[in-house]
């Protein structure tokens, strides 16, 4: 086993009914990079991520996680073994302030998780980790609001969040910039990028703006018809020829 290989997909297939979304996908995600998955829409990125994070299970194939077999977990295994997972659709519990969903993020990957009628107050530690978290990020002047309040782009900081408050190993972000204003987007790249120095994350990005994957990438898989069309760097994948044609373009001419 590659220790540098954190997280690895053996020919995943999922059928749904006659359709073929994924199929026969191999990729392995090296320990501490950023590795991005783009193509076309309809092209299995999403079933991708829904696979690796255990919402799905495939019709064949296997997903791999610091050399052990994971296909089979559930979500909430998936995430006790550190995948932290964000969604295009802004996944937050609307009613409650930004500090009430960090902190039930952090409290359920502790010892309290079930813990749900006693105090917050009892919590401490978890209310600190959160607000730690929410400074770093930038919602501190927005500790208190409540989440369904937000604009678009905090609700995206927000979700960033929650999956920090889980102390996640492998960050799974599904176009994290998706609906937000392009003033916006920087910040927020900014972010990934300083969350990524520390040290001691790998993400894995689904992402449409192709100016942002060119430019933050270790590695580059592009999808195409539910396959692995290409794989490299940057620079590797914008002179790809295949790739070109299927996807980007005369964009990197």
């Amino acid at each position: 086993m590659d220790d540098q290989v954190i997280l690895e997909t053996q020919h995943l297939r999922k059928e749904f009914g006659g359709l073929v979304a994924v199929e026969d996908v191999s990729i392995r995600v090296q320990r501490g990079a950023l590795h991005s998955i783009i193509g076309p829409n309809g092209a299995g990125k999403t079933t991708l991520f829904n696979l690796l994070s255990g919402v799905l299970k495939p019709t064949f194939g296997r997903v791999i996680v610091r050399g052990r077999d994971v296909t089979d977990l559930p979500t909430w295994r998936m995430a006790h073994l550190g995948l932290g997972r964000s969604y295009q659709i802004t996944n937050v519990f609307p009613n409650l302030t930004v500090l009430e969903n960090v902190r039930l993020a952090a409290q359920a990957m502790g010892h309290d998780n079930w813990k749900l009628w006693r105090s917050a107050g009892q919590f401490q530690q978890y209310e600190q980790r959160a607000r730690e978290i929410i400074e770093r990020v930038g919602l501190k002047e927005k500790t208190n609001a409540a989440a369904n309040t937000l604009a678009h782009g905090d609700k995206r900081k927000l979700e960033l969040e929650i999956i920090l408050a889980q102390n996640p190993e492998i960050l799974l972000l599904d176009e994290p910039t998706a609906g937000m204003a392009s003033e916006q987007v920087p910040d927020l790249m900014k972010l990934i990028a300083e969350v990524r120095k520390s040290g001691d994350k790998t993400i894995l990005l689904v992402e449409h703006n192709m100016d942002i994957v060119m430019n933050v990438s270790d590695r580059i898989t592009v999808m195409h018809h539910g396959r692995v069309l290409a794989e490299g760097t940057p620079k590797e994948i914008a002179a790809n020829e295949q790739v070109q044609k299927a996807y980007l373009g005369e964009l990197y001419n």
